[in-house]
């Protein structure tokens, strides 16, 4: 019998969403353009083996689908998505799906998508968030791309996502490239809550000398709380975890260096261009790449001395603080790029909705997006830092945000991203800031102009603008 889908890319991501598919019986073709994963995939298969459809090639691969075809990409972005579909479009019929479900940049997605529109073909571009467990278990998934064709395959797609409360946590965003746009937001995210965290983690070792084992039971304890999520849950596990090798904490003998995809960059190179500042998201870009400069950051440490004295000024309630006025203001930002991005990009982006779907399945998901999907379905267009709810948590918490960021400078601790949601906070309750400097300074170089306090009009300007004399 032919199957109900197929997959081609059998990786880490590939193999658990073949899995999950068959585990939620519908019936799957799959290939790999190492036949060697084909055969790993099906021995690993067990019982659901019977609903998988080994392919060695292309041609098999598409002769062994119910037509119309739907097809899942799980490949690296780049080149190799256009290169597979232009090996599988002579072979399929119009009204054949293809779907990129890797972590694509939403601009080869609008292209992709256009193209397809233009030669009478389908195509989906899908985010898929949770890593391998989510793949296996119940992803999130953000659909983007011709509307009818995820009405097709949504019943699939919503089978395997994850829940919350019985809802599925698969949505379609909008056309093009919104749901890799939307993933692309969501890993924004997802940096700065994980380098938030991290920052914290340095104030306790470093600052109030606690050891891995009590690091993590803080994590765990904090979990319970306002902070609650997959982050801080899996943040307090590692830190308990213990290496099997030598018994030391795993902690500890982990390299502080650590790697990215590119997709949180994306995110900042998009917020520029739409003039959407996520300072929050932008500073833990910066700290990821300032880690892989480790030969630098020894030698820095030789010529200037490390972190100066032990931190005694906070406590753990006011660590606790700060991360959640941190995640308010990280979140913050990014459904404020979203919001930019759905009316730049024509795309209606439905953010109650992408709140709901980041609840499960996802890296970020937390108890706190509840929230947001309640205060974004009373008022999509206002900054959740505005909507009573988290208005109040930001009175609250505040101060232990300022509190933590100041002590932890004057001790010489790096906490980037806790700065940058600070200083975004002042900004955004400061009626009268300062940028009537900068446009004075910039209407003195380059006549550019200024607006007045006390009259209408833009184009204004100063008396250095007259003649000599």
């Amino acid at each position: 019998m032919a199957s109900q889908i197929g997959l081609i890319g059998l990786g880490t991501m590939g193999a658990a969403l073949s899995l999950n598919i068959a585990d939620k019986g519908f019936t799957i073709s799959v290939t790999n353009r190492s036949p060697g994963r084909v055969d790993d995939l099906m021995a690993e298969a067990g019982d659901l083996a019977s609903r998988i459809t080994p392919t060695y090639d292309l041609a098999a691969f598409v002769e062994s689908l119910a037509k119309p075809r739907a097809i899942i990409l799980m490949l690296p972005a780049g080149d190799v998505i256009d290169r597979q579909m232009a090996d599988l479009r002579p072979l399929l019929d119009a009204d054949d799906l293809i779907i990129d479900a890797g972590n694509a940049n939403f601009h080869d997605t609008n292209r992709r998508a256009a193209a397809a529109v233009a030669a009478g073909e389908r195509f989906l571009g899908i985010g898929v968030s949770g890593g391998e467990e989510g793949a296996r278990h119940g992803p999130s998934i953000m659909g983007g791309g011709d509307q009818v064709a995820w009405a097709r395959v949504a019943p699939i797609l919503g089978a395997i996502s994850a829940k919350y409360q019985g809802q599925d946590c698969a949505t379609w965003m909008g056309a093009g490239g919104a749901g890799h746009f939307v993933k692309a937001v969501h890993n924004g995210i997802e940096y700065a809550d994980m380098q938030m965290i991290a920052e914290v983690y340095g104030i306790l070792r470093d600052g109030m000398g606690q050891g891995a084992a009590e690091i993590g039971a803080a994590f765990g304890e904090w979990n319970k709380g306002t902070l609650q999520s997959y982050l801080i849950e899996i943040s307090g596990e590692v830190g308990l975890a213990t290496d099997p090798e030598g018994g030391a904490p795993m902690l500890d003998i982990i390299l502080d260096k650590a790697g990215q995809k590119g997709t949180g960059r994306w995110t900042v190179i998009e917020a520029q261009h739409l003039g959407a500042p996520i300072p929050v998201i932008e500073a833990a870009v910066t700290a990821r790449n300032v880690s892989a400069m480790l030969d630098q950051r020894k030698t820095g440490e030789n010529v200037f001395g490390a972190a100066p004295e032990k931190l005694t000024a906070v406590n753990f309630d006011d660590l606790e603080g700060a991360m959640i006025a941190g995640k308010i203001m990280c979140y913050a930002q990014g459904f404020d790029l979203l919001t930019e991005a759905s009316g730049s990009f024509e795309w209606d982006l439905p953010m109650p909705d992408i709140a709901e779907v980041w609840r499960e399945g996802c890296i970020i998901r937390s108890a706190m997006l509840n929230d947001m999907a309640t205060a974004l379905g009373e008022n999509a267009s206002l900054n959740l830092m505005f909507s009573p709810f988290f208005a109040d948590l930001l009175r609250q918490h505040s101060p232990a945000l300022r509190k933590v960021v100041a002590a932890a400078m004057s001790h010489g601790l790096p906490v980037p991203a806790l700065a940058a949601a600070l200083s975004y906070y002042d900004m955004m309750r400061t009626a009268r800031g300062t940028a009537n400097m900068i446009q004075g300074q910039r209407d003195f170089f380059g006549a550019h102009g200024f607006e007045r306090t006390d009259k209408d009009g833009r184009d204004y300007h100063g008396p250095w603008a007259r003649a000599d004399g």
